[in-house]
């Protein structure tokens, strides 16, 4: 009996890092590379034509970035999961992807074995985000509280207040489960609180009060 392969896009600015990748992809037993390119808009229509279950997207493309890419997915009622695969480490760009709706988020400085094995983990609905990008968001929230919460925090905290599931909260606000996921895990690291009941008493005294978004 065949077993049936991951379906893999590949996008990224350099045309030598998509044949590495290919070459890389390609040489798993339970994983298939259905198309590449370098340019963001491409990768919507080919999104359409070719149905990939997985999509391993740059931040830098040419003609549209990797994060309006990942809007835009995010905005169709059905979506591939995305896993970023970015050469940057720095926390705004962790920040972006998380924003925009990653899946995960590889290093480009990983080895080849860790980002196949993120690829399988985005594609059975794992959280997937490197040890450097947890400890850079760990550092960041270690002294914060909510006056440090970002915009996008904000939101999701409001709606953690009001009884809202992840899959709830994803569906408000466009985003996909372990985003939101990662999103609740980070405001309760900076909240200093420990499940959902301490994050909705925390808001409801908070000042001024956040308003969930319509």
């Amino acid at each position: 009996m065949t077993i049936p392969r991951i379906k893999v896009l590949l996008a990224d600015d350099h045309a030598i890092v998509l044949e590495g990748l290919r070459a890389l992809v390609d040489g798993e037993p339970d994983l298939k590379v259905v198309g590449s390119t370098t340019d963001g808009a491409s990768v919507l229509d080919l999104v359409d034509q070719l149905s990939p279950d997985v999509i391993v997207l740059d931040l830098e493309l040419a003609g549209m970035k990797g994060v309006e890419v990942l809007s835009a997915l995010r905005k169709r009622a059905t979506s591939p999961k995305v896993l970023v695969l970015t050469a940057y480490n720095d926390g705004e760009s962790i920040r972006s992807a998380l924003d925009a709706g990653a899946d995960g988020l590889a290093l480009k400085t990983q080895s080849p074995q860790q980002t196949v094995d993120a690829i399988r983990q985005v594609y059975a609905g794992q959280l997937v985000f490197p040890q450097a990008a947890r400890r850079w968001l760990q550092d960041r929230g270690r002294d914060g509280g909510p006056r440090d919460l970002t915009q996008r925090e904000r939101e999701v905290w409001a709606l953690v207040a009001r009884g809202l599931s992840n899959r709830e909260i994803a569906r408000r606000l466009t985003l996909s489960d372990n985003t939101v996921k990662f999103h609740v895990q980070h405001l309760f690291h900076k909240l200093g609180v420990k499940n959902r009941t301490e994050a909705a008493l925390r808001h409801a005294k908070a000042e001024p009060p956040s308003r969930p978004p319509h």
